[in-house]
């Protein structure tokens, strides 16, 4: 590592980020107006996929070229602390309107607390959770909800053990056994594709045998959200640790200089915490 401070070179790649990152904006924002432009929302997508893996490609050779000092490397330790506090907030809107449609919105439609005269509405609606009879005739609710001690609890025990094994993955590499670390790295992206399999197993047996879709109603709409939004998560926590796989086996990172394995990680546990609070408030409570 370079005892100077570094000053990257001048780069295009912020300004291509901005513009394929708009067009992609601009015209999934009309997809859902107009139902237009889905071509060019898709060229935007791979637009924003082509200046990433671009981008972190230099910053990948700028890092092997030893380029970066310490106050890089804490640069990108604070870089990665803001994204996942982002994400944080980004799943705590979620799941504050799941506590707010449990705790305020079903109870002042059934007739109780400072906005109980909204029962006027439904008079005959009861409030319960999960919400099988929505009130109104717009939506119909599902016939019933996943057992959460059947597939939920392997999920919830795949990505309890992929942390573990991504942890002794990391602690390999530390003591530069880098084998073991690619060996028990491999395991842990093993353990999210069957995540991501089982989950894909619970969404068919919902639809087809339990009716819970995106229409079923308050509960229908906030489960998928959150478990598709998380789901997309693990996909992209799956990606990044196979280019940390793929880096590995090219002779990427040292014992002491792995800040890229670190950050997948730290990601790929926040994944594993966030699913923690689905399956509690999802699916059990």
């Amino acid at each position: 590592m370079s005892s100077q401070y570094y000053v990257p070179e001048s780069s295009h790649w912020p300004i291509a980020a901005v513009v394929v990152i708009a067009v992609f904006a601009i015209s999934a924002g009309t997809v859902l107006s107009y139902g237009a432009g889905a071509g060019l929302t898709l060229l935007g997508l791979l637009g924003i996929l082509l200046v990433m893996f671009f981008w972190f490609r230099d910053v990948a050779r700028e890092s092997m070229a030893g380029f970066y000092d310490a106050q890089m490397d804490r640069s990108f330790r604070q870089g990665m602390a803001w994204f996942i506090f982002s994400e944080v907030m980004f799943f705590s809107a979620f799941f504050g309107a799941l506590f707010y449609i449990r705790t305020f919105a079903l109870p002042w439609l059934d007739g109780e607390g400072a906005k109980g005269i909204t029962a006027l509405l439904w008079p005959d609606f009861v409030a319960s959770w999960p919400l099988l009879n929505p009130p109104g005739e717009e939506f119909s609710g599902p016939q019933g909800v996943i057992d959460p001690w059947h597939l939920p609890l392997i999920n919830t025990l795949l990505l309890v053990t992929s942390s573990l094994t991504l942890t002794v993955a990391h602690h390999a590499l530390k003591s530069n056994h880098r084998k073991v670390c690619q060996a028990w790295l491999l395991f842990t992206l093993l353990l999210g594709f069957v995540f991501l399999v089982v989950q894909g197993i619970e969404y068919v047996e919902a639809y087809e045998k339990l009716g819970l879709t995106l229409q079923a109603g308050v509960y229908g709409g906030t489960f998928f959200l959150l478990t598709g939004f998380h789901g997309l998560h693990v996909t992209i926590g799956a990606v990044i640790l196979l280019v940390i796989l793929l880096r590995l086996r090219k002779g990427h990172f040292t014992a002491q200089q792995h800040f890229g394995f670190e950050a997948a990680a730290w990601y790929w546990h926040f994944v594993d915490v966030v699913w923690l609070g689905l399956f509690i408030f999802v699916y059990v409570v």
